[in-house]
């Protein structure tokens, strides 16, 4: 068994209601400025908090602006936007964007270093600023993981910065801030996490300690994620969510994503395709492309969501690639992407481009040519 590194934050709080632990805990801090980084959406939530950690003498500041999965430009505009408010602690409010641009901003604001140094695996020199995720979606797990995402918009391309700064000092995750999120954000968000736990198992270097959180999201999310777009408000259904988002984002750190994020990265980079329907959308083609090299790993992901033991692995793997569909398609998700500008001709260029993300790329038990490129892209969204 090979050696492994699980990396979580020092305080992880999870439960409803844990909201009001999150703003006892930035008040009891020795930091002085606290600076809110969430989206328009999440203003009220925003100003709530700012509200209380003033009435504890604390000065706070709120970056409203992830309106949209962060830009390498909108990154710089943060990071001034943190040097201008004397920032010593950040805290990311909201989805995986507002997270994400979070946890850099939080390693950027006193560095020197530039954020296309630091595009990789291991290269990010440290952080000093103190660092609280709140999230209020479940899909990206980036409350607990060592990942952060930004468009290289020069590239069309998706980038990633993995360290151990980036793991968060304190997190706290309460489902019932999902409560008011759209039925669509929650399915994308949804097989987001989905396609984590399911990477996570399916990978080359997929490890037992990991392999107990991937089963328990996949089989999380089988059983809420349809009652959770169904109504959210469904407390239930957004406390399992969040717990198989929490799973999800513990696995990306000590073994991560493989194909599906890969070839996942030119359609949100390029044609600006969420990142959940991307996933959604090419999950089952790369699941059927990669049950042919590990068909018991597959079978075993096949009977978490459910599926019935077939015959032989192989069978039972195809099974939960079509489970796989019908879980899209109750999502009220579509395969048809054209509405983003996606066509036949751009699937070569995005084939290209997913070749380059090798980091995850390496982490495939199946390796993954130009041809099989274009022919899951053919087949995922040209049906």
């Amino acid at each position: 068994m090979r050696t492994i590194t699980l990396l979580q934050p020092r305080r992880l709080v999870f439960g409803s209601g844990c909201f009001t632990n999150a703003c006892e805990y930035l008040a009891a801090l020795p930091q002085t400025h606290v600076h809110i980084i969430t989206s328009p959406s999440l203003a009220g939530h925003a100003r709530n908090i700012a509200g209380r950690l003033a009435e504890s003498g604390k000065s706070v500041s709120i970056d409203g602006s992830v309106a949209k999965e962060p830009t390498i430009a909108l990154f710089y505009e943060a990071v001034a936007t943190a040097l201008e408010a004397h920032a010593d602690c950040v805290l990311g409010l909201g989805g995986g964007s507002a997270l994400d641009l979070a946890k850099l901003v939080a390693a950027f604001v006193s560095s020197s270093q530039r954020v296309e140094d630091a595009f990789g695996i291991g290269l990010l020199k440290g952080r000093s600023c103190h660092l609280v995720c709140m999230p209020t979606t479940a899909g990206t797990g980036s409350e607990v993981s060592p990942n952060a995402i930004l468009l290289d918009e020069a590239a069309a391309l998706k980038k990633g910065v993995i360290s151990e700064f980036l793991v968060p000092d304190a997190s706290f995750i309460d489902p019932e801030l999902a409560r008011n999120v759209p039925a669509l954000v929650t399915a994308f968000t949804g097989l987001d996490a989905l396609t984590h736990c399911l990477e996570a198992y399916t990978n080359k270097f997929a490890h037992p300690l990991i392999d107990t959180y991937a089963l328990q999201g996949i089989r999380l999310c089988a059983r809420h994620l349809v009652a959770a777009v169904s109504d959210g408000t469904n407390l239930e259904a957004r406390e399992g969510m969040a717990l198989a988002s929490l799973n999800g984002g513990l696995c990306l750190g000590p073994v991560n994503t493989a194909a599906v994020h890969a070839l996942a990265y030119p359609l949100g980079g390029e044609f600006h395709v969420p990142h959940g329907l991307s996933n959604a959308v090419l999950l089952p083609e790369v699941f059927r492309f990669n049950a042919a090299a590990t068909p018991a790993r597959h079978a075993q992901v096949a009977l978490a969501l459910g599926a019935e033991r077939k015959g032989t692995a192989m069978e039972t793997a195809l099974e939960g690639a079509r489970l796989l569909e019908e879980l899209s398609r109750a999502c009220g998700l579509s395969a048809d992407l054209s509405s983003y500008g996606v066509t036949r001709d751009s699937i070569p260029r995005m084939a290209s481009a997913a070749l380059t993300v090798q980091r995850l790329l390496r982490n495939n038990p199946r390796e993954l040519t130009q041809a099989d490129a274009e022919r899951i892209y053919g087949q995922a969204l040209f049906r």
